[in-house]
């Protein structure tokens, strides 16, 4: 089992930042790939960015040019930097990791992020 705990999310104005954080524990494989989604009220759930651990990362429409997803290996950690943020950014902001051999996947229980005119 792995457990994913994220932190960083709260309320921001249009403009401003935030950082999301996820930490992965239990059996995290060396071979993985971690990232975030997000889920709007009224929405599916979409995706923001994923990254591997050989850094290679992907991006969704919503997150080019302004979010920057990093992992830190020995910690199993993904971050998500996200700047210049809009209303529409508001949403429940969802970490996931994908474990390459065998496809388990595991998703945390979401942060809030508010973006206020």
């Amino acid at each position: 089992q792995v457990q994913l705990v994220e932190s960083g999310g709260g309320l921001v104005q249009a403009g401003g930042s935030l950082r999301l954080s996820c930490a992965a524990s239990g059996a995290v494989s060396e071979v993985n790939v971690m990232g975030w989604y997000r889920q709007a009220p009224g929405n599916q759930r979409e995706l923001v960015a994923t990254i591997n651990t050989g850094n290679f990362s992907n991006y969704g429409n919503s997150a080019k040019g302004r979010f920057t997803i990093s992992r830190d290996n020995t910690k199993n950690t993904v971050y998500l930097q996200m700047n210049s943020l809009k209303p529409e950014d508001t949403a429940v902001y969802y970490c996931r990791l994908l474990q390459v051999y065998g496809g388990d996947l595991y998703w945390g229980q979401g942060t809030q992020v508010t973006v206020s005119l």
